[in-house]
């Protein structure tokens, strides 16, 4: 025995001389840390804290101290060689074990087996992954008190509610403490079923016991102040709700419950491009409160209406239907008969009972869809947009004008409804607030929803069917396109092709190919979409900004266009070709990815193994920045998790390290940045005073007749004073703007600020 011990010992300090960081074996029980060797649940429902025993170098004594056969039996030694340099070996096979013990290979079994190691967790497998120590235990860690299921969409939610299936309500509670305003209410939840909505699952005394409701006579339980009741989750109740990734702010907000009779979360439509989520099986996740602090919190901080904004942009907008709709709801044609005004009226919120006066009185009462949705913008809000020059609407009415709330001409579209840069939501939530853009938000939807309802709107195969006259030109346009790039290739072959500057000859030619296949596909798609029709529903959906891209009409009716692998076209794989069953050194398009037919007509077999490359690559290029991407951002948040605006403005780190003297180094919020052109700001000095001074003793650059109010001196001294000191103020604000705000900004430039500063309306573009 003595002999033994002084082998081991030998061979322990051989492994630490050779591997010092691994333990100290001067420490008694050396390994992890208590700390460190978190509680890993059982199957059968215990807590297991000690999955490291039998790991310890010690332990390893202790078994060989006490078989002291196993060294001639278990351990296998040299025939010729010294028993220390086996034990050496497994000892550090062990230690293997002890910190990669999910390695694979016969030692590592072996090992295992020989000292009883099995349903052991190694450091590393306690450390990696998502159920590791430190992924499981900080950002993204597993919660209780939530919930999981699909979402479905429901344009008559309100923005800031979500349907909840009762069935979860019932299982997720709330801790409610018993006050003299709701012991009655609790009272009766308690006496309920607690399986059965309303009710309450559990009860805790003021000395900390907890009473299963299930298992006690409800009838007995009389509550006390002071006391806790677990009620099941009721209406109107606060809940975080987030989809996975968590990526930025926007991705888990706060929202009210509202019971729905379905097995789905349910959500407005407009809500979802903050969290990224769409309704093809998308899952979401809800959190319930646990405390009054965080129901606090999530009114005040968390909740969706105040997180309607953000980097100079609304984060959400109008979408799908009802964008389709209004599009078509303002067109100059649409008008609606005095039946359909009063079933409409009855959808607009806070509806005052007036119905406005209609816009054609002979032969019969006729209101416009500009008229209904004026009802619902609200008061005081003014927004001009300038024509489009690519505008392909009627004449006098290719822009938005809104004059106090109503909406006079134009025809309303993604860019003035969606998530766009002064349009109609930037311009209503920093004016009137987030309450107000939250019934914006919900009047348009009710009201838009209503009118396609009943007039209908669908999509057939007749909308992608382009006329013969279209279809000549395409396939001339095509024709042509092949003999240009028959003849560049013939060049090339014949060494008269000029190389392009930095590039090679085969660089050249497949520059001019593909620039020639883009022009030909460009060509063919502008012709098809300029001769679409105005009724054509594809095409409504397109100029609404609802579904789809005028690239996306071109491949349905046209053709699908070049395929391209890494930025080229399609390159030669088999022996000089792409394809096995084509001829050798063959550069024509069709044979290197250009799919000339249209997705209506149908692909060739060749054009569809080649459409099949290029959507192959785009789903590879997704998976794997996904996983990439992802993973700095996580290690990006919590590297900059402790940073944040003090109280003096600066931004700091959670040691009191100075990173900014101010946030953003302007110190604007950017959810209230407004893009904006100051009149005054490019006027020059001369122009600056013709506009803005006013001299009243000159009767030529005075006040016209009646301009000013009744008992008002045109012409007194004072008045004059008043208009100088205005004037003074005014180039004043124009020196602090030019000089200290914006001193290196052209007068050409837009501005961007937190205050709108315009005279006159609040937005214009």
């Amino acid at each position: 025995m003595a002999s033994l011990n002084a082998l081991l010992v030998g061979a322990v300090r051989t492994i630490f001389e050779l591997q010092p960081v691994l333990v100290n074996p001067a420490l008694p029980g050396a390994g992890l840390p208590n700390a460190v060797r978190q509680r890993v649940p059982e199957s059968c429902g215990f807590v297991e804290n000690s999955y490291l025993r039998g790991l310890t170098p010690q332990q390893f004594f202790h078994t060989m101290a006490g078989r002291e056969g196993l060294v001639n039996t278990a351990i296998k030694t040299a025939k010729t060689g010294y028993i220390q340099c086996c034990l050496v070996k497994a000892l550090e096979d062990v230690m293997i074990v002890y910190g990669e013990g999910d390695m694979d290979g016969a030692f590592i079994k072996q090992t295992i087996e020989t000292f009883g190691l099995n349903n052991r967790k190694a450091i590393r497998a306690r450390l990696k992954g998502k159920e590791g120590c430190l992924h499981g235990n900080l950002m993204g860690k597993r919660v209780d008190f939530s919930a999981c299921t699909v979402i479905t969409g429901d344009p008559n939610l309100s923005l800031d509610e979500v349907g909840v299936p009762k069935t979860i309500a019932v299982n997720l509670t709330f801790p409610e403490r018993v006050t003299p305003y709701n012991i009655s209410y609790l009272q009766e939840l308690v006496r309920n079923v607690p399986t059965a909505y309303p009710g309450a699952r559990y009860m805790v005394r003021d000395t900390g016991e907890h009473i299963d409701l299930r298992y006690n006579k409800r009838a007995d339980a009389f509550l006390q102040y002071g006391w806790i009741v677990e009620r099941h989750l009721k209406a109107r109740d606060y809940v975080h709700f987030n989809c996975q990734p968590l990526l930025h702010k926007m991705s888990m907000m706060s929202h009210r419950v509202k019971f729905m009779p379905y097995s789905t979360f349910c959500l407005n439509l407009s809500i979802t491009p903050p969290y990224n989520a769409d309704f093809d099986g998308d899952e979401m996740n809800m959190h319930i409160l646990q405390s009054e602090e965080t129901r606090a919190e999530l009114a005040q901080i968390a909740w969706v209406t105040h997180h309607l904004a953000a980097s100079d942009k609304p984060v959400m907008g109008i979408v799908q239907d009802t964008l389709c709709g209004i599009h078509k709801f303002t067109l100059q044609d649409t008008f609606l008969d005095w039946n359909a005004v009063q079933n409409i009226l009855l959808w607009v919120p806070d509806w005052d009972g007036v119905v406005p006066i209609p816009a054609i009185l002979k032969p019969k009462p006729l209101w416009t869809g500009k008229q209904i949705l004026s009802l619902v913008i609200p008061r005081g809000i003014n927004i001009h947009r300038s024509p489009d020059p690519k505008s392909s609407t009627a004449v006098f009415d290719d822009s938005i004008l809104i004059e106090n709330g109503d909406l006079i001409f134009g025809i309303v579209e993604k860019k003035t409804i969606g998530a766009s840069q002064g349009g109609l939501i930037h311009v209503v939530f920093p004016e009137k607030g987030p309450e107000a853009t939250k019934q914006l938000f919900t009047g348009l939807q009710m009201v838009v929803n209503y009118w396609p309802f009943h007039n209908g709107f669908s999509i057939g195969i007749g909308d992608t069917i382009a006329g013969s006259k279209t279809m000549a030109y395409i396939t001339q346009t095509i024709s042509d396109c092949k003999v240009q790039v028959a003849q560049i290739t013939d060049d090339a072959t014949h060494d008269c092709l000029k190389a392009a500057p930095g590039m090679t000859i085969r660089e050249s030619f497949e520059s001019l190919v593909e620039r020639q296949l883009n022009l030909a596909r460009n060509t063919s798609s502008q012709y098809a979409q300029k001769h679409l029709k105005e009724d054509n529903n594809v095409k409504q959906m397109v100029v609404a900004g609802s579904k789809s891209l005028f690239i996306n009409i071109s491949q349905m009716s046209v053709c699908v266009g070049q395929q391209s692998v890494e930025g080229r076209r399609i390159p030669f794989g088999f022996r000089h070709r792409t394809l096995p069953h084509f001829t050798k050194d063959n550069f024509s398009p069709e044979l290197r990815g250009f799919v000339e037919n249209s997705y209506l007509r149908g692909l060739t077999p060749q054009e569809f193994f080649f459409h099949a490359m290029a959507g192959r690559e785009g789903l590879i290029d997704t998976a794997v920045k996904t996983a990439e991407t992802g993973y700095i951002q996580r290690r990006l948040v919590k590297a900059l998790e402790d940073v944040m605006v003090c109280y003096d403005g600066t931004v700091r780190n959670s040691l009191g390290g100075l990173i900014q003297f101010v946030y953003s180094e302007d110190g604007m919020d950017g959810a209230f940045i407004e893009k904006q052109t100051i009149e005054t700001f490019g006027l020059n000095d001369r122009k600056f005073e013709h506009n803005y001074c006013v001299d009243v003793t000159d009767l030529s650059g005075g006040f016209m007749q009646g301009v000013l109010q009744v008992g008002i001196d045109d012409s007194s001294l004072e008045l004059q004073s008043l208009l100088d000191e205005e004037y003074a103020c005014l180039a004043e604000d124009r020196r602090l703007l030019r000089n200290f705000i914006f001193p290196h900004v052209s007068t050409t430039q837009p501005h961007y600020l937190p205050v709108n500063l315009q005279l006159g309306s609040s937005a214009s573009t």
